[in-house]
Parts: structure tokens; C-alpha cells; sequence
């Protein structure tokens, strides 16, 4: 039977050459914008449902409290259930992404994606403290599998057009194109050939102009305050580098932990995430601030009228409850929570630091921002994709310099503490096939 080309057609050369390669991965940005961005419109109408439940419980709170508290029962069996039959939508899934690439660990378009994006929906608004950014990623990596399935690359190319689909995720999760080109650059191992840079930067493209569509162009932070970091400040900003790297060191080991607890604990995969989503009916009752992955926190910090030890606490709580919801197993990422810890940590030094004398007045807001670099600095471990997320989600560069010394100065820090990358620990974790003592595979 002959072929329906020829080796010498214009098609096959076209489908051989290097540019179809990078118009694919366009094809697959749109693609995983376009999911990504009613992951996105999800999250966002099921948090604005659970804010005005909220304000009827602490106005009535007696007569729907039990039938809430019953819902989120049934939600967290139903989490459970889905973390229990589909190990790889548990967690944020950028350690299944860096399994996948680099120790040939299974992606399965169907069911996983549509179980991913609905896990993380449900369990994000339902009001755990868990974000987006890591699940996007995974819906990214999916929606390029999925794809490829239909244009059938070598295996080169495939590697190369998975790992763009996750720089598109990321991209769409925050409007940030050359934070999803430099994470997967940095953190997912990928490598520097002019091919796979021109592919990963299309993709993020075509999903950042594919949420833009949507959510506008604006940057995902409101920051428009922001003032030029003085040099006589930097000091103060080496102590904030070096004071978020000990407590993203605490982040991670809270992570950790709760992991090996809930290992250790008779709670059935099932019902693990029934504990986190029962006590944020507390939480939201009492101290909303600590639900969801953190951006209304971020967003209102600036204007909050906090004490230094409201913000302490908050910390506390919002670390310890992000430990406990990703620890049950269910969806959902840290970025978010790991950005809203670090911005705590930043605000809360900074308005110690102007109560001294020792800032200008303002300065807490700049605080705050290299406060969420420093921090996922010395979490992640990607100093550079930090820096440029902040910049990008804060939309000024008027702080690059002092973003880049709070940066360096917490993963010199976390370097000396030896504080691994919490993604390559929690990698480790997922492939190491470790038995709790009663015979059971550990989550």
C-alpha cells in the first residue's frame, strides 16, 4: 500500500521540520490556557459562594451549621475517594510532572484531568489552603498529552512539548508567561536548546493571551503603591531573606510531618480529607483569613489594619492548616499558601521595622512583596522564576534589585540549613514505596 504522502511533499517536510514543532506547541497553549482558565473561573465563582455562606453562618449560624458541616462530610468521602483510586491527582501534581519527565511515572489523560480540575475546584472552594498554580501545571502537561496523542511525536519532541504545556499552565494560573518558561527551566530540569525555549515561550504565550482574553491584562496583584527599595534599607532586607528561609524551612517540615501523620494515623485514604475541611468551619467562621490558597489575604494585607501579633498568629494558623489539607492527599498546590506565608512574614517586619524608625513610612507594602520571593526562594528552591513571578504578578519592576538580594540572601540561607526543594522531597516521598506499621502503603 502506498502512502498517502510522500517522503518529498511539502506536508511531510513541514511536518518534519523544526517550526511545526513550535507552531504545535501554540496549538497546545491555547489549549491549556483555555482549561486552565475555567479551572480558574471555577475556583473563583465556588470562593464567592463560600464567602456569603460564611457571612449567613455568623449571622444564623445554628440552623445551617450542621448541614454545612454534613456537606463538607460528603465532599471530603467523595476528595478521598478520587486520592484513593487516582494517586496522580493527589497533591499539587508538579512532582507527578517532574515523575513523568524524568522517571517514566504514567500521565492518563482520561479520567485524571477531568478528575484533577473537579478535585481541585471542590476542595479549593470549598475553602482548604491549597492554590491553583500546581494543578494548572498537571491540567497543562495533560492537556499536551492529550494532544500528542493525535500528533505523535518522537519522544524528543514529546518530552519537549509536555514540559511547554506546563510552562502554558503556570502561565494561565497567573498571567505570568516568563515565570512558566523559567519554572520548567528551573525546577522541572529542562534543557536550554533553542528548540525547547522557543516552544516553552509559545506556549506561555498563547495561555497568557488566552486568560488575558479573560481576566484582562492587568497584573494579578493590585500593588500600585509600590515605592523604590533605598540602599540604606538592603540590611533590612538580607534579615527579611535570611528570617523567610528559616520559617519556609518550617513550612516545608510542617508539610512533612502531616504527611507522615496522617501515614501513621488509622484515618482511611477515604476520609483523610473530611479532618481539613471540618475544621475550616472554625476558620471560617472565626478567621477567614486563613481559607482558600491566599490571594484576598496578599490583596488585603497592604490596607489591614494587623496587629504584629494578629499577624503572627495568622502565620501560625494559615501554615499549620495548609500542612493539614495537603498532607489529606486531595488536589490542590502550595504555591499560594507558600506566597501568603511569606508575605506575612514580610509584612509583619516591615511594620515592626517602620514602628522602629527604621523604614520610611510605605515601605511595609515593598516588604511584603520581596517577602514572597525570599520565601519561595528558600521553599522551591528557583530563585530566578521568584523573582520574575513576583514581578510579573506584582507588575512593577521598580524593586528588581531588592527582589534579587531578598532572593539570594534566603537560598544562601537554606542552603547553609541544608533545606532541600520541597518539590524534590515530596518526589522522593512519592516514589519511595515506604509501609506504615500497619502494613499499609504510606500516602
Amino acid at each position: 500500500m502506498r502512502p498517502l504522502f510522500s517522503s518529498k511533499s511539502p506536508l511531510v517536510k513541514y511536518y518534519n521540520s523544526r517550526l511545526s514543532v513550535v507552531f504545535e506547541s501554540i496549538l497546545i497553549g491555547f489549549a491549556a490556557g483555555i482549561l486552565v482558565v475555567g479551572f480558574r473561573m471555577a475556583i473563583s465563582f465556588a470562593d464567592t459562594y463560600r464567602e456569603a455562606l460564611y457571612r449567613v453562618l455568623r449571622a444564623s449560624a445554628l440552623p445551617w451549621l450542621p448541614l454545612w458541616a454534613a456537606g463538607l462530610g460528603l465532599l471530603g468521602v467523595l476528595l478521598g475517594l478520587c486520592a484513593k483510586k487516582w494517586p496522580m491527582i493527589r497533591g499539587s501534581g508538579i512532582p507527578q510532572i517532574e515523575g513523568a519527565l524524568h522517571k517514566g511515572m504514567p500521565l492518563k489523560v482520561l479520567p485524571e484531568l477531568p478528575l484533577k480540575m473537579l478535585s481541585g475546584v471542590l476542595g479549593l472552594g470549598a475553602g482548604l489552603s491549597l492554590g491553583r498554580e500546581g494543578p494548572s501545571i498537571q491540567i497543562g502537561a495533560y492537556t499536551g498529552k492529550g494532544i500528542l496523542r493525535i500528533l505523535r511525536r518522537p519522544s524528543l519532541e514529546r518530552r519537549i512539548l509536555i514540559t511547554s504545556a506546563s510552562a502554558a499552565g503556570l502561565s494561565a494560573a497567573f498571567n505570568a508567561p516568563l515565570a512558566g518558561l523559567i519554572f520548567v527551566l528551573e525546577e522541572l530540569g529542562a534543557g536550554f536548546s533553542p528548540l525547547f525555549l522557543a516552544c516553552a515561550m509559545a506556549a506561555s504565550m498563547a495561555a497568557d493571551a488566552t486568560a488575558g482574553w479573560f481576566f484582562g491584562l492587568a497584573p494579578v496583584f493590585d500593588f500600585s503603591l509600590v515605592q523604590e527599595m533605598p540602599i540604606r534599607a538592603y540590611p533590612w532586607v538580607v534579615a527579611l531573606g535570611i528570617l523567610c528561609a528559616l520559617s519556609g524551612d518550617l513550612f516545608k517540615r510542617a508539610i512533612y510531618a502531616f504527611q507522615d501523620l496522617y501515614a501513621k494515623s488509622r484515618i482511611p485514604m477515604l476520609l483523610r480529607p473530611c479532618l481539613p475541611l471540618l475544621v475550616s468551619i472554625p476558620l471560617g467562621l472565626f478567621l477567614a483569613d486563613a481559607l482558600g490558597g491566599g490571594h484576598a489575604l496578599i490583596e488585603r494585607l497592604p490596607s489591614a489594619d494587623f496587629s504584629l501579633g494578629w499577624i503572627v498568629l495568622l502565620f501560625a494558623v494559615k501554615l499549620i492548616f495548609t500542612a493539614l489539607c495537603y498532607g489529606s492527599g486531595t488536589a490542590g498546590g502550595i504555591f499560594l499558601p507558600l506566597l501568603s506565608c511569606g508575605a506575612l512574614v514580610g509584612a509583619g517586619l516591615g511594620m515592626q521595622l517602620e514602628q522602629w524608625g527604621l523604614l520610611a513610612e510605605g515601605q511595609r507594602l515593598n516588604m511584603l512583596i520581596l517577602g514572597m520571593a525570599a520565601f519561595f526562594a528558600a521553599v522551591v528552591r528557583a530563585p530566578v522564576c521568584g523573582i520574575v513571578l513576583i514581578l510579573e504578578m506584582s507588575g512593577s519592576f521598580t524593586h528588581l534589585a531588592s527582589l534579587v538580594l531578598a532572593s539570594l540572601s534566603a537560598f544562601i540561607t537554606a542552603e547553609l540549613i541544608r533545606s532541600k526543594p520541597v518539590y524534590m522531597v515530596l518526589l522522593e516521598r512519592m516514589t519511595a514505596k515506604t509501609v506504615s506499621r500497619g502494613g499499609r502503603e504510606a500516602a
